[in-house]
């Protein structure tokens, strides 16, 4: 990969200038280059990474990994039922995996309820959907190549002999 992506991936927020001086280029060539990508889709965007367990609140979503089985279809193969299934506002990220299962989601929604009435009633009867296994996440620790720092909190009780 090129070396200005490189950094671009690890800090979204590093300036054509800083670039510059770490690849000894000039600005200019590395302001066109990175309006190159973003033209010709190679940079689709830029990304925070928040720490949503340090900002819990009453708005605090419940995500899920969710396990695929589908029928590959005739011409198309996965890409149609991927497309159809991705298209859900409740997706997240959708990706084409080896193994037992086709397809693994990421999904979001507003609680338990939210996600499982999900599968239920929009990604299970799917006409190419032959089977789904749900995994609700319970803490983070590491997302996007960054390490997510928790609170510390000692709840364990005291034991004394």
């Amino acid at each position: 990969m090129d070396e200005i992506l490189e950094i671009l991936e690890k800090d979204a927020r590093i300036t054509p200038e800083e670039i510059a001086k770490m690849l000894n280029k000039s600005p200019r060539k590395i302001r066109e280059m990175i309006k190159r990508y973003e033209k010709e889709g190679i940079i689709l965007g830029y990304k925070t990474v928040i720490n949503k367990e340090l900002i819990r609140d009453a708005n605090s979503e419940v995500r899920a990994l969710i396990e695929v089985n589908v029928t590959p279809q005739k011409d198309v193969g996965f890409d149609k039922i991927a497309e159809r299934i991705y298209s859900f506002p409740e997706v997240k990220s959708c990706y084409l995996v080896s193994g037992t299962y086709d397809l693994l989601l990421i999904v979001e929604g507003k609680d338990l309820h939210t996600v499982s009435s999900f599968v239920a009633e929009k990604l299970a009867p799917l006409e190419n959907v032959r089977g789904t296994v749900t995994h609700f996440l319970l803490k983070k620790y590491k997302e996007d190549g960054v390490t997510l720092k928790h609170r510390e909190e000692n709840k364990r009780i005291a034991i004394s002999y």
